[in-house]
């Protein structure tokens, strides 16, 4: 696909929010205004995949937030996977990863999804 220009994509995105005022789920798929939303849909992703791309979290990021979320701290979490506070600061700083062991013992007390730890 050709790149698409700034201009491109505000056209594209005015028209899928007018679009979508008229298109519904009962409407055929051939119909125009269907098709037409689904173009533009396609240039208003593609041109916002390039320009503002959504980056996986990292795994220090990922632990961090499951922390507040579980309310718990490096210590309670290092004592109930087995390893010192300071690894689990060194995970939540980024100096290192977890080994797959320990990522598996992460997701399970924190309720991590295994995909995010992934980074699938």
């Amino acid at each position: 696909m050709n790149t698409i220009t700034k201009e491109q994509y505000e056209f594209a995105l005015e028209r899928v929010e007018q679009l979508l005022l008229v298109v519904d789920d009962n409407m055929p798929a051939n119909d125009k205004q269907a098709v037409e939303l689904s173009i533009m849909s396609d240039v208003v992703i593609e041109y916002e995949k390039e320009h503002y791309p959504i980056s996986k979290p990292i795994v220090a990021e990922l632990i961090e937030f499951y922390l507040k979320e579980n309310e718990m701290t490096q210590k309670q979490l290092a004592s109930e996977i087995g390893v010192s506070p300071s690894r689990i600061n060194d995970y939540v700083s980024g100096r290192s990863e977890p080994t797959l062991k320990n990522a598996g013992l992460l997701c399970q007390v924190l309720n991590i999804p295994p995909s995010a730890m992934l980074g699938v």
